[in-house]
Formats: structure tokens, sequence, C-alpha cells
């Protein structure tokens, strides 16, 4: 009975020894849908470098980062004055400030990024009565989107890749 206690303790001992091998890849990213009305440009960099492209792009510019994470950058960038158009098409934001809210989620490999760039209007943001309106891009986000690939592949080592 000794003999078979001590037999399965040291079974159970070696297999307690036996360690796992260690993922040497990285997670893998995350897959990205491209909403209607979002717009989207492939990148010759690394998620990283489009992050940081990103940020300090949105820093120099006076763009309030509001999150930053390894596949998203949200920024927004508060509109002061009257905007009659604004007003008319989402209604007024008379119990808070009105700010547009650019989100750009990213995910890719080494040398190709993708990008996704989608825009809201809220009104009375941060507010009980906050709103939050879905825009489709325009052809002014998109040279802003064109703007953030062409600042990442300049300190990218990759080959250029078309959008």
């Amino acid at each position: 009975m000794r003999h078979l206690l001590l037999t399965a303790l040291c079974a159970f001992t070696l297999t307690a020894c036996q360690s796992t091998p260690q993922q040497t890849t990285r997670p893998d990213q995350p897959k990205l849908s491209i909403p209607a009305g979002a717009q989207s440009v492939k990148i010759a960099a690394p998620p990283s470098t489009v992050r940081t492209a990103l940020v300090s792009s949105a820093r120099e510019r006076g763009t309030v980062v509001i999150q930053d994470q390894p596949n998203m950058v949200v920024m927004e960038r508060t509109l002061t004055g009257d905007n009659p158009t604004l007003d008319q098409e989402f209604g007024p934001s008379d119990n808070g400030k009105r700010v547009i809210r650019i989100r750009v989620r990213f995910t890719g490999s080494a040398c190709e990024t993708l990008a996704v760039q989608d825009l809201a209007v809220l009104n009375n943001a941060r507010t009980a009565l906050e709103q939050s309106f879905v825009m489709p891009g325009n052809p002014n986000t998109m040279k802003s989107l064109r703007g953030l690939k062409s600042r990442a592949e300049s300190t990218s080592s990759c080959p250029r890749v078309t959008s």
C-alpha cells in the first residue's frame, strides 16, 4: 500500500513540475467591420505606429484624446458658436456642449494595418440629455485619414500598400 501511495505521489509531483509551452506570438488582432458611412484605409505600418501617429497628430492640433487603447483611439473636438445647419439637422445643443467624436479603430500585422474611422455629433455632451448622431464620412475626413496613413508610413520601413 505504501509503495502504491508513493508511486501515485511521485506521478502527481512529476505532472505538476511539467511546464506548459509559452506562447511566443502576440495575441490575434481583432477583426474589424466597416459600418455604413465609415471610412477606411490600409497603412503600411504596424498598429502601434498607427496609434502613435494618430495620438501625436491629435495632440498637435489640440484635439482631445478621450480614449487611447492599443487598437482604438477616440478623440473629440468641441464645436463653438452657433451652427444653424447642425441645429436644423440634429436639434439644438442648448443644455451642454456640441462635440464631434472621431473614433479610429485599427488592426493588422507588422506591415499592413487597416484603419477604420467613424464620426458622430454629440449634442449636450456629458449631460443627462446627451444625444449621439452618426455622421457619414466626407472628403475632408477622408483627407484626414489619408494624412494619418502618410504620417504613419513616413516612420515605417514597410513597403507601401494601396488602399
